[in-house]
Formats: C-alpha cells, structure tokens, sequence
C-alpha cells in the first residue's frame, strides 16, 4: 500500500469517525444515526460485512460537482491485518450497493448503484468479485435496443436468488413527452465465468398483488369488427 493510499484511508476514517460521534446527546437515535450526513467532499457511504472480519466500505466523494466524482472500496481484512483500496470514477450519486455471490465460487461481489441523469435518469452499476485482497473488474452490461424501448429511468434493483434483478417502468416513448404506460421490465443478471449474461423475465407486464406477471392481451375484437374485417376480405 503506497502513501497516498494510507492517507486516503486516514482521510476517511477521520471523517467517518466525526461523523458517527456525538458526545454532546445523551440519548442517540439510531434510524438519524444511520442517515447522519458526511462531511464534504465525502457524499455517500456504505459498509458491506460480507463475513465476519472482512467489511468492504463503499465511499463517494467530489467537490465543485453532485453528478461526477469518484468512489472508492476499502477492503477490511481484519482477521489477516490486511487493508486494501479500489477506487474508481463515478458518474451520477450512488444510490445502493450490493452484495453477492453470483457465481457462487466463493468470492464476494461488490455492485454499486448509482444515478445519473441526461434525458432519462439512467441507472449505473460498477461491478467487483474479489478474490482474497485482490478486487477483478466485472464489465456490466448495457441495455440492448429492445430492452431500452420505453426506458426513462427510475430503475429498482435487488438480490435474489443469487441473481440480481432490475425492474424499470415502460413508457410510451423515449422523449421527456412520454407517459408511462402502467407495465414494467424486468430482467434478470447471472454471473459466469466473470461475464454477466442477462435475460428478461417479464413480457411488458404489470404485477398484481401476488407478484406474478400478467401479460397484457390484445384487446378482444368486436363482432362488429370481424364482420368488417370478412368484408373487406370478400
């Protein structure tokens, strides 16, 4: 670990630690401690144990700008006495972060979230699988064509199964005129090999109170309308 990395981690230690302090309040409520705000130019933090002894804090920083910045991973292996730190440029504000293991080898993954924003407020996921005290850089994938049809943000992301989901409202359009159309994407993100593969799980369909798909049907045609379609077939 080089000198401007033990500074960086003494920078931020410093300031996580004034911010979680406060001699002055007998009493501390914990939902207000957890959302205390960072001290500048510290904006987002996160700690991730995946095992006991081994923590990954996840920081974002930056001044002069709220959508680019840079992050960082601080890797506490604190059973080996071991400190390591990924960083990174960030576009957009971290939202969340993840933890898994997608492959299930073993080794944890660590997915960033963060959002940005042009003409849509996009979603970004920074991806990590590391191994021991050494962090791999996953490339996530982009949106296909099809699978960005409709696509103006608002993007929701959880674990499940191992798998990380997306879901994401569908509009009319891809212009700021658009209007949501009440169904939602989903897709779903496997991990092999350290290559993310993706499918959609849902066909541009709503959910119902079970949580199960219901795929829109094209509306029913009239008697009327069949008579007219034979019609003109005659």
């Amino acid at each position: 670990m080089d000198l401007r990395h033990c500074l960086f981690i003494s920078a931020v230690c410093m300031v996580l630690a004034s911010c979680s302090s406060d001699d002055k309040k007998p009493s501390v409520n914990h939902e207000a401690a957890n959302k205390t705000a960072l001290m500048p130019p510290f904006r987002f933090h996160k700690a991730v144990e995946v095992s006991p002894g081994q923590t990954y804090d996840v920081v974002s920083w930056g001044r002069g700008s709220t959508v680019v910045g840079s992050f960082a991973i601080l890797h506490s292996d604190s059973s080996g006495m071991k400190y390591t730190t990924t960083t990174g440029d960030l576009d957009g504000t971290i939202t969340d972060v993840y933890n898994a293991d997608m492959d299930t080898d073993g080794n944890p993954e660590i997915l960033i979230q963060s959002k940005g924003k042009d003409t849509v407020n996009y979603a970004k996921i920074y991806a990590f699988e590391f191994n021991d005290n050494t962090a791999n850089k996953l490339d996530f994938p982009k949106l296909s064509s099809s699978q960005k049809k409709g696509y103006r943000g608002d993007d929701n992301f959880y674990i499940k199964d191992g798998k990380l989901i997306r879901e994401f409202p569908i509009y009319d359009g891809n212009d700021k005129a658009a209007k949501p159309t009440g169904a939602k994407r989903q897709l779903e993100y496997s991990l092999r090999s350290n290559d993310f593969t993706v499918k959609q799980l849902s066909k541009d369909s709503t959910v119902v109170s079970d949580n199960k798909p219901v795929v829109k049907e094209e509306p029913k045609k009239t008697e009327k309308q069949k008579k007219k379609k034979r019609s003109r077939r005659g």
